[in-house]
Protein backbone atom coordinates (compact mmCIF):
# COMPACT_ATOMS: atom_id res chain seq x y z
CA UNK A 1 0.00 0.00 0.00
CA UNK A 2 0.98 3.79 -0.86
CA UNK A 3 1.92 4.87 1.98
CA UNK A 4 1.77 9.04 2.53
CA UNK A 5 3.52 11.30 4.89
CA UNK A 6 1.90 13.92 6.91
CA UNK A 7 2.64 17.59 6.25
CA UNK A 8 3.69 19.64 9.16
CA UNK A 9 5.76 23.10 9.75
CA UNK A 10 6.88 22.48 6.00
CA UNK A 11 8.11 19.26 5.90
CA UNK A 12 6.87 15.28 4.99
CA UNK A 13 7.20 13.83 8.14
CA UNK A 14 6.07 10.20 9.63
CA UNK A 15 5.17 9.21 12.74
CA UNK A 16 4.75 5.81 15.35
CA UNK A 17 1.09 5.64 14.35
CA UNK A 18 0.19 4.57 11.68
CA UNK A 19 -3.96 4.76 9.76
CA UNK A 20 -5.21 2.60 7.43
CA UNK A 21 -7.57 4.29 4.48
CA UNK A 22 -10.09 2.10 3.20
CA UNK A 23 -11.59 2.13 0.20
CA UNK A 24 -15.40 2.07 1.18
CA UNK A 25 -16.48 0.15 -2.16
CA UNK A 26 -15.07 -3.20 -1.10
CA UNK A 27 -14.20 -2.10 2.75
CA UNK A 28 -10.48 -2.96 1.84
CA UNK A 29 -7.47 -0.43 2.89
CA UNK A 30 -5.54 0.64 -0.04
CA UNK A 31 -3.14 3.09 1.67
CA UNK A 32 -1.86 4.47 4.81
CA UNK A 33 -1.01 7.43 6.76
CA UNK A 34 0.15 8.57 9.94
CA UNK A 35 -1.81 10.57 12.89
CA UNK A 36 -0.09 13.12 14.42
CA UNK A 37 0.84 13.57 18.15
CA UNK A 38 0.99 16.48 20.20
CA UNK A 39 4.45 16.65 19.45
CA UNK A 40 4.02 16.90 15.71
CA UNK A 41 0.50 19.74 16.67
CA UNK A 42 3.42 21.53 18.85
CA UNK A 43 5.66 21.81 16.34
CA UNK A 44 3.20 22.82 13.19
CA UNK A 45 2.23 25.69 16.11
CA UNK A 46 5.33 26.64 16.83
CA UNK A 47 6.85 27.28 12.98
CA UNK A 48 3.17 29.20 12.31
CA UNK A 49 3.98 31.76 14.77
CA UNK A 50 7.61 32.42 13.89
CA UNK A 51 5.95 33.06 10.16
CA UNK A 52 3.06 35.27 10.87
CA UNK A 53 4.35 38.21 10.51
CA UNK A 54 6.28 37.71 7.63
CA UNK A 55 3.40 35.90 6.11
CA UNK A 56 1.23 38.91 6.76
CA UNK A 57 3.14 41.42 4.77
CA UNK A 58 3.59 38.66 2.00
CA UNK A 59 3.61 40.70 -0.91
CA UNK A 60 0.18 40.87 -2.71
CA UNK A 61 1.52 39.57 -6.12
CA UNK A 62 3.09 36.76 -4.73
CA UNK A 63 0.02 35.36 -2.99
CA UNK A 64 -1.47 35.72 -6.16
CA UNK A 65 1.21 33.33 -7.98
CA UNK A 66 0.67 31.26 -4.78
CA UNK A 67 -2.76 30.76 -5.46
CA UNK A 68 -2.60 30.48 -9.36
CA UNK A 69 -0.10 27.95 -9.48
CA UNK A 70 -1.70 25.83 -7.00
CA UNK A 71 -4.72 26.20 -9.54
CA UNK A 72 -2.43 25.42 -12.36
CA UNK A 73 -0.87 22.10 -10.62
CA UNK A 74 -4.21 20.79 -9.76
CA UNK A 75 -5.26 21.19 -13.08
CA UNK A 76 -2.47 19.17 -14.51
CA UNK A 77 -3.29 16.55 -11.80
CA UNK A 78 -7.14 16.55 -12.30
CA UNK A 79 -7.36 13.02 -12.85
CA UNK A 80 -5.16 11.51 -10.56
CA UNK A 81 -6.50 13.74 -7.46
CA UNK A 82 -10.17 12.81 -8.86
CA UNK A 83 -9.75 8.94 -8.35
CA UNK A 84 -7.70 9.41 -5.29
CA UNK A 85 -11.06 11.14 -4.21
CA UNK A 86 -13.03 8.55 -5.22
CA UNK A 87 -11.18 5.83 -4.01
CA UNK A 88 -10.67 7.25 -0.51
CA UNK A 89 -14.40 8.38 -0.51
CA UNK A 90 -16.53 6.20 -2.42
CA UNK A 91 -17.26 9.26 -4.53
CA UNK A 92 -18.75 8.36 -8.04
CA UNK A 93 -15.69 9.77 -10.26
CA UNK A 94 -18.29 11.94 -12.29
CA UNK A 95 -18.48 13.66 -8.83
CA UNK A 96 -14.57 13.49 -7.75
CA UNK A 97 -14.16 15.07 -11.06
CA UNK A 98 -16.26 18.20 -10.32
CA UNK A 99 -14.61 18.20 -6.91
CA UNK A 100 -11.47 18.95 -8.19
CA UNK A 101 -12.87 21.17 -10.67
CA UNK A 102 -14.44 23.02 -7.83
CA UNK A 103 -11.14 23.54 -5.96
CA UNK A 104 -9.31 24.54 -8.80
CA UNK A 105 -11.88 27.03 -9.10
CA UNK A 106 -11.62 28.23 -5.46
CA UNK A 107 -8.22 28.58 -5.40
CA UNK A 108 -8.48 30.45 -8.82
CA UNK A 109 -11.20 33.05 -6.98
CA UNK A 110 -8.84 33.52 -3.46
CA UNK A 111 -6.07 34.03 -6.13
CA UNK A 112 -8.28 37.04 -7.49
CA UNK A 113 -9.92 37.82 -4.10
CA UNK A 114 -5.94 38.78 -2.83
CA UNK A 115 -5.65 41.52 -5.12
CA UNK A 116 -8.58 43.38 -3.23
CA UNK A 117 -8.45 42.47 0.59
CA UNK A 118 -11.16 45.06 2.39
CA UNK A 119 -10.12 48.81 3.14
CA UNK A 120 -11.93 51.62 3.31
CA UNK A 121 -11.55 55.15 3.95
CA UNK A 122 -14.27 56.79 6.40
CA UNK A 123 -15.39 60.72 6.79
CA UNK A 124 -15.40 61.47 10.65
CA UNK A 125 -16.88 65.25 10.42
CA UNK A 126 -19.90 64.45 11.10
CA UNK A 127 -19.98 65.86 14.12
CA UNK A 128 -18.42 69.18 15.27
CA UNK A 129 -15.30 66.91 17.29
CA UNK A 130 -14.44 65.37 13.65
CA UNK A 131 -13.79 68.61 11.96
CA UNK A 132 -10.63 68.35 10.15
CA UNK A 133 -9.63 64.39 10.94
CA UNK A 134 -10.35 61.29 8.14
CA UNK A 135 -10.25 57.82 8.89
CA UNK A 136 -8.05 55.22 6.95
CA UNK A 137 -9.48 51.53 7.84
CA UNK A 138 -7.28 48.89 7.26
CA UNK A 139 -7.90 44.37 7.61
CA UNK A 140 -5.03 42.71 8.75
CA UNK A 141 -4.66 38.69 9.03
CA UNK A 142 -6.19 37.54 12.64
CA UNK A 143 -3.39 35.17 12.83
CA UNK A 144 -2.77 31.14 13.12
CA UNK A 145 -6.43 29.63 11.74
CA UNK A 146 -7.23 26.13 12.61
CA UNK A 147 -9.30 24.42 10.39
CA UNK A 148 -11.42 21.28 10.83
CA UNK A 149 -12.89 19.31 7.58
CA UNK A 150 -15.24 16.85 7.13
CA UNK A 151 -14.96 13.44 4.84
CA UNK A 152 -17.98 14.18 2.55
CA UNK A 153 -16.15 16.89 0.37
CA UNK A 154 -12.41 15.90 1.57
CA UNK A 155 -10.79 18.23 -1.14
CA UNK A 156 -13.41 21.12 -1.36
CA UNK A 157 -14.49 21.68 1.85
CA UNK A 158 -10.46 21.82 3.02
CA UNK A 159 -9.99 24.22 0.55
CA UNK A 160 -12.66 26.71 1.40
CA UNK A 161 -10.31 26.90 4.36
CA UNK A 162 -6.99 26.85 2.88
CA UNK A 163 -7.20 28.88 0.23
CA UNK A 164 -9.04 31.89 1.92
CA UNK A 165 -6.04 31.70 4.86
CA UNK A 166 -3.52 31.87 2.14
CA UNK A 167 -5.29 34.99 0.44
CA UNK A 168 -5.51 37.05 3.59
CA UNK A 169 -2.09 36.22 5.15
CA UNK A 170 -2.83 33.53 7.86
CA UNK A 171 -1.02 30.33 8.65
CA UNK A 172 -3.56 27.72 9.02
CA UNK A 173 -3.32 23.96 10.83
CA UNK A 174 -6.10 21.72 8.88
CA UNK A 175 -7.06 18.84 10.52
CA UNK A 176 -8.94 16.63 7.72
CA UNK A 177 -11.12 13.54 8.25
CA UNK A 178 -9.43 10.38 9.39
CA UNK A 179 -11.52 8.64 7.19
CA UNK A 180 -10.45 10.80 4.15
CA UNK A 181 -6.81 12.01 4.73
CA UNK A 182 -5.01 11.25 1.37
CA UNK A 183 -6.54 14.43 -0.75
CA UNK A 184 -5.35 17.28 0.81
CA UNK A 185 -2.31 15.02 1.64
CA UNK A 186 -1.78 15.46 -1.79
CA UNK A 187 -2.21 18.87 -2.02
CA UNK A 188 0.31 19.67 0.30
CA UNK A 189 2.72 18.10 -2.05
CA UNK A 190 1.56 21.43 -4.69
CA UNK A 191 1.60 23.69 -1.57
CA UNK A 192 5.27 22.82 -0.88
CA UNK A 193 6.85 23.57 -4.19
CA UNK A 194 5.29 26.82 -3.90
CA UNK A 195 7.20 30.11 -2.44
CA UNK A 196 4.81 29.84 0.34
CA UNK A 197 6.51 30.15 3.99
CA UNK A 198 7.47 26.99 5.62
CA UNK A 199 5.21 26.38 8.69
CA UNK A 200 2.22 28.90 6.48
CA UNK A 201 0.63 25.61 6.10
CA UNK A 202 0.47 22.06 8.14
CA UNK A 203 -1.98 19.33 7.20
CA UNK A 204 -1.95 16.68 10.03
CA UNK A 205 -4.09 14.01 10.73
CA UNK A 206 -4.78 13.76 13.95
CA UNK A 207 -7.35 11.39 16.73
CA UNK A 208 -10.18 13.39 18.38
CA UNK A 209 -8.29 14.06 21.57
CA UNK A 210 -5.35 16.07 19.98
CA UNK A 211 -7.59 17.39 17.17
CA UNK A 212 -9.46 18.70 20.00
CA UNK A 213 -6.38 21.57 21.23
CA UNK A 214 -7.40 23.46 17.76
CA UNK A 215 -10.15 24.51 19.17
CA UNK A 216 -9.14 25.22 22.99
CA UNK A 217 -5.84 26.21 22.06
CA UNK A 218 -5.39 29.99 22.53
CA UNK A 219 -3.15 30.44 20.17
CA UNK A 220 -5.27 29.74 17.64
CA UNK A 221 -7.12 33.01 16.68
CA UNK A 222 -10.31 31.20 14.85
CA UNK A 223 -11.54 27.85 14.35
CA UNK A 224 -13.24 27.18 11.12
CA UNK A 225 -15.06 24.18 11.59
CA UNK A 226 -17.15 21.95 8.85
CA UNK A 227 -19.60 19.00 10.25
CA UNK A 228 -22.05 17.85 12.35
CA UNK A 229 -24.23 20.37 14.31
CA UNK A 230 -23.80 17.99 17.74
CA UNK A 231 -19.96 18.44 17.73
CA UNK A 232 -19.74 22.19 15.43
CA UNK A 233 -21.72 23.48 18.68
CA UNK A 234 -20.36 22.03 21.09
CA UNK A 235 -16.53 22.53 20.03
CA UNK A 236 -17.79 26.61 20.14
CA UNK A 237 -18.65 26.34 23.98
CA UNK A 238 -15.25 25.52 23.83
CA UNK A 239 -13.32 27.23 22.40
CA UNK A 240 -12.67 30.53 24.55
CA UNK A 241 -11.94 33.97 23.24
CA UNK A 242 -10.94 33.09 19.22
CA UNK A 243 -13.12 33.71 16.24
CA UNK A 244 -15.67 30.86 15.38
CA UNK A 245 -16.99 29.97 12.11
CA UNK A 246 -19.48 26.90 11.72
CA UNK A 247 -20.52 25.63 8.90
CA UNK A 248 -23.08 22.54 9.84
CA UNK A 249 -25.70 20.57 7.95
CA UNK A 250 -29.30 20.38 7.72
CA UNK A 251 -32.29 18.50 6.54
CA UNK A 252 -32.92 20.49 3.73
CA UNK A 253 -36.69 21.40 1.70
CA UNK A 254 -38.24 21.96 -1.45
CA UNK A 255 -40.55 23.32 -2.60
CA UNK A 256 -41.86 21.82 -6.26
CA UNK A 257 -45.04 24.61 -6.62
CA UNK A 258 -47.81 23.68 -9.57
CA UNK A 259 -46.33 26.81 -11.54
CA UNK A 260 -42.85 25.08 -11.97
CA UNK A 261 -41.52 22.95 -14.84
CA UNK A 262 -41.99 19.44 -13.75
CA UNK A 263 -39.70 17.51 -15.65
CA UNK A 264 -36.87 19.79 -14.52
CA UNK A 265 -37.81 19.28 -10.59
CA UNK A 266 -37.63 15.67 -11.21
CA UNK A 267 -34.20 15.69 -12.74
CA UNK A 268 -32.47 18.46 -10.18
CA UNK A 269 -33.82 16.62 -7.04
CA UNK A 270 -32.81 13.52 -8.31
CA UNK A 271 -29.56 14.69 -8.39
CA UNK A 272 -29.69 16.60 -4.70
CA UNK A 273 -31.53 13.54 -3.50
CA UNK A 274 -29.00 10.71 -4.82
CA UNK A 275 -25.52 12.29 -5.23
CA UNK A 276 -22.95 11.10 -3.41
CA UNK A 277 -25.53 9.24 -1.47
CA UNK A 278 -27.05 11.64 -0.03
CA UNK A 279 -24.00 12.04 2.00
CA UNK A 280 -24.06 16.37 0.95
CA UNK A 281 -25.08 19.31 4.04
CA UNK A 282 -27.16 20.15 1.72
CA UNK A 283 -28.61 16.95 0.14
CA UNK A 284 -32.33 17.81 -0.92
CA UNK A 285 -33.90 15.53 1.98
CA UNK A 286 -37.33 17.23 2.25
CA UNK A 287 -39.26 17.51 -0.79
CA UNK A 288 -42.56 18.99 -0.81
CA UNK A 289 -44.73 19.05 -3.95
CA UNK A 290 -48.03 20.73 -4.72
CA UNK A 291 -51.24 18.55 -4.40
CA UNK A 292 -52.34 19.43 -7.82
CA UNK A 293 -49.16 17.23 -8.80
CA UNK A 294 -48.23 15.20 -6.39
CA UNK A 295 -48.85 12.28 -8.59
CA UNK A 296 -47.74 13.00 -11.51
CA UNK A 297 -44.35 14.17 -9.83
CA UNK A 298 -44.32 11.08 -7.45
CA UNK A 299 -44.82 8.83 -10.60
CA UNK A 300 -41.92 10.35 -12.77
CA UNK A 301 -39.66 10.25 -10.04
CA UNK A 302 -40.36 6.66 -8.73
CA UNK A 303 -38.86 5.88 -12.48
CA UNK A 304 -36.05 7.88 -12.44
CA UNK A 305 -34.28 7.11 -8.55
CA UNK A 306 -34.91 3.17 -10.02
CA UNK A 307 -33.12 3.94 -13.00
CA UNK A 308 -29.75 4.95 -11.15
CA UNK A 309 -26.90 2.96 -11.59
CA UNK A 310 -25.15 2.05 -8.48
CA UNK A 311 -21.68 0.45 -8.42
CA UNK A 312 -18.00 0.69 -8.50
CA UNK A 313 -17.35 4.65 -7.87
CA UNK A 314 -14.34 4.49 -10.19
CA UNK A 315 -16.89 3.63 -13.33
CA UNK A 316 -17.88 6.57 -15.06
CA UNK A 317 -20.87 5.36 -15.39
CA UNK A 318 -21.74 4.78 -11.67
CA UNK A 319 -24.19 7.32 -10.10
CA UNK A 320 -24.13 6.37 -6.75
CA UNK A 321 -21.71 4.39 -4.61
CA UNK A 322 -21.39 2.78 -1.00
CA UNK A 323 -21.58 4.79 1.86
CA UNK A 324 -18.91 6.14 3.90
CA UNK A 325 -18.69 3.36 6.12
CA UNK A 326 -20.92 0.72 8.26
CA UNK A 327 -22.31 2.39 10.93
CA UNK A 328 -23.85 5.24 8.88
CA UNK A 329 -25.08 2.88 6.27
CA UNK A 330 -26.57 0.52 9.68
CA UNK A 331 -28.06 4.29 11.03
CA UNK A 332 -29.37 5.03 7.87
CA UNK A 333 -31.48 1.40 7.40
CA UNK A 334 -32.77 2.24 11.03
CA UNK A 335 -34.40 5.61 10.49
CA UNK A 336 -36.56 4.17 7.31
CA UNK A 337 -37.49 0.94 9.53
CA UNK A 338 -38.43 3.73 12.41
CA UNK A 339 -40.17 5.68 9.99
CA UNK A 340 -41.93 2.77 8.12
CA UNK A 341 -43.09 1.02 11.39
CA UNK A 342 -44.67 4.67 12.40
CA UNK A 343 -47.05 4.83 9.39
CA UNK A 344 -44.89 6.20 6.74
CA UNK A 345 -45.33 4.47 3.58
CA UNK A 346 -42.10 3.13 1.39
CA UNK A 347 -42.31 3.85 -2.20
CA UNK A 348 -38.95 2.65 -3.17
CA UNK A 349 -35.67 1.45 -1.44
CA UNK A 350 -35.14 0.48 1.93
CA UNK A 351 -32.66 -1.94 1.43
CA UNK A 352 -28.77 -2.51 2.71
CA UNK A 353 -25.96 -4.51 1.18
CA UNK A 354 -23.44 -4.07 3.45
CA UNK A 355 -22.54 -0.51 2.79
CA UNK A 356 -24.50 0.42 -0.08
CA UNK A 357 -27.98 1.36 0.83
CA UNK A 358 -30.68 1.16 -2.40
CA UNK A 359 -32.00 5.07 -2.79
CA UNK A 360 -35.12 5.10 -0.88
CA UNK A 361 -38.08 7.69 -0.81
CA UNK A 362 -40.57 7.99 1.54
CA UNK A 363 -44.07 9.59 2.06
CA UNK A 364 -46.71 9.94 4.26
CA UNK A 365 -44.08 10.39 7.37
CA UNK A 366 -44.77 13.57 9.98
CA UNK A 367 -42.33 15.90 12.01
CA UNK A 368 -41.17 13.68 14.36
CA UNK A 369 -39.39 11.32 12.74
CA UNK A 370 -35.59 11.07 12.50
CA UNK A 371 -36.44 10.92 8.59
CA UNK A 372 -38.10 14.47 8.80
CA UNK A 373 -36.38 16.10 12.00
CA UNK A 374 -32.94 15.15 11.96
CA UNK A 375 -30.04 15.26 9.17
CA UNK A 376 -30.19 11.23 7.75
CA UNK A 377 -26.93 12.01 5.97
CA UNK A 378 -27.73 8.91 3.66
CA UNK A 379 -29.49 8.38 0.11
CA UNK A 380 -33.19 8.79 1.40
CA UNK A 381 -35.85 11.38 0.59
CA UNK A 382 -39.09 12.22 2.52
CA UNK A 383 -41.32 13.61 -0.45
CA UNK A 384 -45.23 15.48 0.89
CA UNK A 385 -47.75 17.04 -0.60
CA UNK A 386 -48.71 20.37 0.31
CA UNK A 387 -51.80 22.79 -0.55
CA UNK A 388 -51.23 26.36 -0.61
CA UNK A 389 -47.40 27.86 -1.15
CA UNK A 390 -47.12 29.30 1.98
CA UNK A 391 -47.96 25.83 4.02
CA UNK A 392 -44.93 24.78 2.22
CA UNK A 393 -42.93 27.49 3.76
CA UNK A 394 -44.32 26.90 7.18
CA UNK A 395 -43.21 23.04 6.87
CA UNK A 396 -39.80 23.66 5.70
CA UNK A 397 -39.15 26.11 8.45
CA UNK A 398 -40.41 23.76 10.83
CA UNK A 399 -37.17 22.35 11.79
CA UNK A 400 -34.24 22.73 13.64
CA UNK A 401 -31.92 23.59 10.68
CA UNK A 402 -31.74 26.52 8.47
CA UNK A 403 -28.83 25.79 5.75
CA UNK A 404 -30.48 26.61 2.19
CA UNK A 405 -33.63 25.39 0.64
CA UNK A 406 -34.86 25.22 -3.38
CA UNK A 407 -37.97 26.65 -4.67
CA UNK A 408 -39.32 25.34 -8.24
CA UNK A 409 -41.84 27.94 -9.39
CA UNK A 410 -42.86 30.28 -12.30
CA UNK A 411 -44.38 32.61 -10.14
CA UNK A 412 -42.84 35.99 -8.80
CA UNK A 413 -44.76 36.62 -5.74
CA UNK A 414 -43.76 32.60 -4.74
CA UNK A 415 -40.58 33.65 -5.61
CA UNK A 416 -40.24 36.79 -3.38
CA UNK A 417 -42.53 35.05 -0.95
CA UNK A 418 -39.73 32.47 -0.39
CA UNK A 419 -36.78 34.74 -0.32
CA UNK A 420 -39.10 36.74 2.47
CA UNK A 421 -40.39 34.16 4.79
CA UNK A 422 -37.81 31.32 4.76
CA UNK A 423 -35.54 31.37 7.32
CA UNK A 424 -32.49 30.40 5.50
CA UNK A 425 -28.77 31.37 4.04
CA UNK A 426 -29.64 30.47 1.24
CA UNK A 427 -32.75 30.15 -0.86
CA UNK A 428 -32.23 28.96 -4.58
CA UNK A 429 -34.71 29.39 -7.18
CA UNK A 430 -35.77 26.73 -9.80
CA UNK A 431 -32.92 24.42 -8.47
CA UNK A 432 -32.42 21.92 -5.47
CA UNK A 433 -30.74 23.11 -2.24
CA UNK A 434 -27.67 21.34 -3.35
CA UNK A 435 -26.31 23.79 -5.45
CA UNK A 436 -23.72 26.11 -4.43
CA UNK A 437 -20.70 27.69 -6.56
CA UNK A 438 -17.29 28.58 -4.96
CA UNK A 439 -17.74 32.73 -4.49
CA UNK A 440 -20.97 32.77 -3.25
CA UNK A 441 -21.63 33.72 1.00
CA UNK A 442 -22.90 29.89 1.92
CA UNK A 443 -23.97 29.10 5.13
CA UNK A 444 -26.49 28.72 7.77
CA UNK A 445 -28.81 29.86 10.14
CA UNK A 446 -30.13 28.14 13.18
CA UNK A 447 -28.51 25.04 13.93
CA UNK A 448 -27.11 24.79 10.77
CA UNK A 449 -24.48 27.25 11.67
CA UNK A 450 -22.91 30.88 11.88
CA UNK A 451 -20.60 32.47 10.08
CA UNK A 452 -20.69 32.64 6.15
CA UNK A 453 -17.90 30.95 3.55
CA UNK A 454 -17.49 31.61 0.39
CA UNK A 455 -13.56 32.68 -0.42
CA UNK A 456 -14.51 36.75 -0.10
CA UNK A 457 -16.70 35.89 3.37
CA UNK A 458 -13.87 33.56 4.83
CA UNK A 459 -11.39 35.99 3.96
CA UNK A 460 -12.89 38.56 5.80
CA UNK A 461 -13.89 36.49 8.58
CA UNK A 462 -10.07 35.76 9.04
CA UNK A 463 -8.93 39.46 9.01
CA UNK A 464 -9.49 42.00 11.28
CA UNK A 465 -9.95 45.81 11.22
CA UNK A 466 -8.12 48.87 12.69
CA UNK A 467 -8.57 52.19 12.24
CA UNK A 468 -6.05 54.76 11.87
CA UNK A 469 -7.58 58.35 12.51
CA UNK A 470 -4.82 61.51 11.19
CA UNK A 471 -5.60 65.16 10.70
CA UNK A 472 -6.75 66.58 7.15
Amino acid sequence: MTKYPIYCAGKFITTDTTIDVVNPYDNKPFAKTFLASEKELEEAISAAQKIENPLGKFPTHKRYEVLSQIAAELSTRRDEFAQNLSMESAKPVRYANSEIDRAIQTFTIAAEESKRLPKEYISLDWTKAGEGKEGIIKYFPVGLVAGISPFNFPMNLAVHKIAPAIASGCPIILKPATKTPLSTLKLAEIIDQTELPKGAVSILPMNRETGNKLVTDERFRLLSFTGSPAVGWKMKSQAGKKKVVLELGGNAGVIVSDSSDIDHAVERCLLGGFAYSGQVCIHAQRIFVADAIFNTFIEKYIRRVEQLKQGNPVEPETEISAMIDADNAERVINWIKEAVDGGAKLLTGGVRDGLHVKPTVITQTHREMKVCALEIFGPVVVIEKYSGFETAVEAINDSDYGLQAGVFTNRLDEMNMAFEKLDMGGVIINDVPTFRVDHMPYGGNKDSGSGREGVKYAIRDMMESKILVKPI
